[in-house]
């Protein structure tokens, strides 16, 4: 088996240590609009990525999954020069984002005027067998993403039309969950649309802080990401120090064979800077790709959590998802 990255297949287990949820360069729909003073300067994301995949490969990364929606920013050319300067395997995705933050309208408009699952399963099909756009770079995920409290008709569109691709094709499917909520709700909608469990990972599980949500969601089989790390006490995430303690409960039950690890960071965002408020500082000062390697792992290994049951979630795992 092999992933497909955007420089080509690579062997499941040539993944290596790997990130599974991050986005290279990221903007919320309507970036696009404010070119005049948010203009994307290529050659300068192009030099601050790079360095920040060499320093991710210093830690022994050797692949990240970059979870961008299509409608946020999503480039694979950029990520191909990336991958191609760094020596770091990317996975990109095809997919839409939830509809409290997506962009809506396009696809909205067409469901009204004909079959809208019909039109998302060929899109999705099209990126993950044939490249996305005219870029010959094939889609290795399709991403999806619910609401917080429903998974609503038009993102339940994105579901089953993934679903069905990834019947034809084995390609993975990851999602996001929005503040803790519908982890059980998508891993049951998916499975049972006929998606095999074992290729999917439902994302932003860390945002619940209660073990039996989680429990809740492996009994469908299906993997959960633990990939907020370091994003503490903002847009509705919990403190790491809880975070791990629901790791360690679910480590101790046994679940080590279906929990992945990342932190959702943002390399490079779309548009103008942010304004960042000194205020909120605190809650995403270790909000970087390197939290995971340079504190959360060590501070695991003093908990006693133990050197296999890491390799198991940061390699086996992933190589056995994606690969």
């Amino acid at each position: 088996m092999s992933a497909q990255t955007v420089t080509g297949p690579v062997p499941a287990d040539g993944l290596g240590f790997t990130l599974p949820h991050e986005h290279v360069i990221f903007g919320y729909p309507g970036y696009q609009g404010d070119v005049t003073l948010g203009a994307f300067d290529h050659a300068a994301a192009l030099e601050a990525c790079v360095q920040v995949a060499g320093t991710l490969r210093s830690r022994g990364v050797q692949t990240v999954v970059d979870a961008t929606p299509n409608e946020c920013g999503r480039d694979p050319a950029f990520l191909r020069e990336v991958s191609e300067r760094s020596g770091l395997n990317i996975l990109c995705a095809s997919g839409f984002y939830y509809e409290g933050e997506g962009a809506t309208a396009y696809f909205k408009f067409r469901f009204s005027l004909t079959d809208g699952l019909q039109e998302v399963y060929e899109m999705m099909l099209r990126e993950v067998t044939e490249g996305i756009g005219t870029t010959g770079i094939r889609a290795g995920v399709l991403k999806l993403a619910s609401s917080r409290d429903a998974i609503r008709p038009y993102e339940r569109v994105f579901f089953q039309a993934a679903a069905r691709v990834q019947c034809e094709t084995g390609v993975p499917i990851i999602t996001h969950t929005q503040e803790g909520r519908q982890g059980p709700q998508q891993a049951e909608l998916l499975v049972g649309e006929g998606a095999d469990p074992e290729r999917i990972m439902i994302g932003h599980m860390d945002g619940n802080t209660d073990p039996d949500y989680h429990r809740e969601t492996l009994k469908h089989g299906v993997n959960i990401a633990f990939d907020r790390l370091g994003l503490q006490g903002l847009v509705g995430t919990p403190m790491d120090t809880d975070r791990l303690r629901v790791l360690e409960a679910l480590l101790g039950d046994g679940h080590a064979g279906r929990i992945l690890l990342s932190h959702d960071s943002i390399w490079q965002w779309l548009g103008r800077p942010l304004p960042v408020p000194d205020a909120i500082l605190p809650a995403i000062r270790d909000w970087h790709p390197t939290h995971l390697s340079d504190d959360i792992l060590p501070e695991l290994l003093r908990r006693g959590v133990t050197q296999t049951q890491i390799t198991q979630m940061t390699v086996g795992n992933p190589a056995r998802v994606f690969g």
